[in-house]
């Protein structure tokens, strides 16, 4: 039996098991817009703004573990949606986009919303394909999931002219993809991991560092019997906060700019660091320079081989697979403790003792008030009345750093950010993604009033699809982070950080049929988080919360300074 290509991408997503679709319709696309409305296993989500498509899709993968897809016509359609196709390339994140482009034989000539969707967004994507031909389009379809969800994850980008899409051809799905080009290491080399291990076994001052490299590859349930059986101290990146629970004592917190004291002074001071999953990025280690002072030595374990030794220098490379490489190396320790060669437990003891001290400077302890809404109590708030366990998005900013500081994190996939790229906006399109993907789940958006007002059209897709997104929306009237730079390096001019003609939250978020709730007082926070995900359960509630204008996110290292070379606070400015 023949189909048109548009009949073949339906049915290609539909042989991945897709359950989602997260897009926007053009012309070039609307031959596949014809074929979603005639079927019903695949639930079409119509944004408001492709950038959103993407934002929502990426936020699926990230919380699901499954391949997050969007759709989006061709010209404005595809160069909206680079600023998410960016936001997952830079956290390795596993999606397919899927662009309508102008019929073949007009490319090249300047038609009507035309423009080289491979061209553009080759520096931002893990592969990308043109198909010209609809023979080819089952098969590249096939590439482009194989792609996306092996070795390290990313997004891959699939461009279909429009006549393509109507074009006719037999369709088959092929079971399996093998391409000559593209075979990544799944198994660590088991000299190095016999290398690693000895290393561990012999270490003084251990210290266990992880990325999302831990959460991507569905390692959590590894690293915590990895940790637990070594007694290591450890610390999650912005990216791996769940991938090692929170709430245990060997957890030191997250290293790196707006890290823990504990956390960037282990990282410092440790004879032997064990990286896993993790890139050494300048957010995590400062200067690198400074940061390769001290004599360590390092392991890294990671899937991606370019990501080694690619800012500091290792000592024990392993390219493979996190989740069985952690196995590999839990099971050599067990044969290990069996015989009776244990760790160094006397010098780990006084590393303890040494970490212990440095936990008493109480890095993260901040100034309450009766008056004034301080944003960290307000991340307390939400994580005593979720119980830790909601899913949390964010935008980025100070906000960010204090939901990723206070809200503590037990499990993987429920902490959902842009590190990498840095992305405002992303938080509410992320909160939607999230949502569908785990129905049911208590899902909260930590924004700020900057941030929100990027992808804040997105209250439309919200009422549309009842999505019961929680927003907390810390506004402290200020793009926070730029004021918080401003005044530490450039002389408190707050030059157009400030932001003084704002909406009316509550309704703006009426006006889209949504509940909107003004806090103004400490005492009224708890409450409103109650109410927000209690009474309110079941609708979508912006809780517009004015906090503290001057409140900064202390610790804080400074660009080109070194890990131990933090600001606690205002009085070490």
């Amino acid at each position: 039996m023949e189909l048109t290509g548009a009949e073949i991408v339906v049915r290609c997503l539909q042989e991945e098991r897709v359950e989602h679709l997260f897009g926007y319709p053009g012309g070039a696309v609307l031959y596949i817009y014809d074929e979603i409305f005639k079927q019903d296993t695949i639930q079409h989500i119509l944004v408001r703004h492709e950038q959103a498509a993407v934002h929502a899709a990426d936020a699926y993968s990230r919380s699901t573990e499954k391949v997050g897809v969007c759709l989006v016509t061709s010209g404005p359609g595809v160069t909206n949606a680079v600023t998410g196709i960016a936001t997952a390339y830079m956290d390795s994140i596993p999606m397919v986009i899927i662009s309508g482009q102008v019929p073949t034989h007009a490319i090249g000539e300047d038609a009507f919303q035309e423009c080289d969707a491979v061209g553009i967004t080759r520096p931002c994507v893990k592969h990308n394909f043109l198909v010209k031909n609809v023979k080819d389009l089952a098969e590249t379809i096939k590439k482009a999931f194989h792609i996306a969800r092996t070795g390290r994850p990313g997004p891959v980008l699939v461009d279909i002219p429009k006549d393509v899409t109507r074009d006719r051809c037999r369709f088959e799905y092929p079971q399996s993809v093998a391409m000559r080009s593209y075979n990544p290491v799944v198994k660590g080399h088991q000299g190095q991991i016999r290398k690693a291990l000895n290393l561990i076994l012999q270490a003084e001052r251990p210290m266990i560092y992880t990325g999302g490299g831990v959460v991507l590859g569905n390692a959590a349930p590894e690293l915590n019997r990895f940790v637990d059986k070594l007694g290591f101290p450890c610390t999650n990146t912005l990216m791996g906060l769940g991938g090692y629970r929170a709430s245990d004592r060997k957890f030191v917190g997250m290293p790196g700019m707006h890290g823990t004291y504990e956390a960037n002074m282990a990282m410092q001071h440790c004879d032997v660091l064990v990286a896993i999953g993790a890139r050494f990025d300048d957010r995590v280690i400062g200067n690198p320079k400074h940061f390769s002072q001290n004599p360590h030595k390092i392991i890294h374990i990671d899937i991606d081989p370019s990501s080694i030794s690619k800012r500091v220098k290792v000592d024990v490379p392993i390219v493979g697979d996190v989740a069985e490489t952690l196995r590999n190396l839990t099971d050599l320790l067990d044969e290990s403790f069996g015989k009776g060669q244990g760790t160094n437990a006397k010098a780990l003891e006084a590393w303890w003792h040494q970490i212990d001290e440095w936990r008493k400077r109480e890095c993260l302890k901040y100034k309450t008030s009766d008056e004034l809404i301080k944003p960290q109590f307000v991340i307390e708030k939400l994580w005593e009345v979720t119980g830790g366990d909601a899913i949390i998005t964010s935008d980025v900013g100070q906000h960010q750093m204090w939901a990723a500081q206070y809200y503590r994190f037990d499990r993987p996939r429920r902490w959902l950010n842009s590190g990498g790229l840095g992305t405002m906006g992303v938080g509410l399109p992320y909160a939607m993604g999230a949502m569908l993907g785990n129905p049911g789940q208590p899902v909260a958006c930590v924004t700020g009033e900057g941030s929100i007002q990027m992808c804040i059209q997105e209250l439309s897709t919200c009422r549309q699809y009842n999505l019961p997104v929680k927003i907390v929306n810390l506004n402290n009237r200020y793009l926070g982070m730029v004021r918080q730079w401003q005044q530490i390096e450039y002389g408190s001019r707050y030059s157009q950080s400030y932001m003084d003609a704002l909406p009316d939250f509550v309704a703006l978020a009426e006006a889209y049929g949504h509940v909107g709730l003004r806090i103004e007082r400490p005492a009224d926070v708890e409450p409103a988080l109650r109410d927000a995900f209690g009474k309110h359960r079941d609708r979508l509630v912006f809780l517009d919360i004015i906090t503290d204008q001057t409140e900064n996110v202390w610790p804080m290292v400074q660009g080109g300074k070194g890990l131990t070379e933090m600001l606690l606070g205002a009085e070490d400015l």
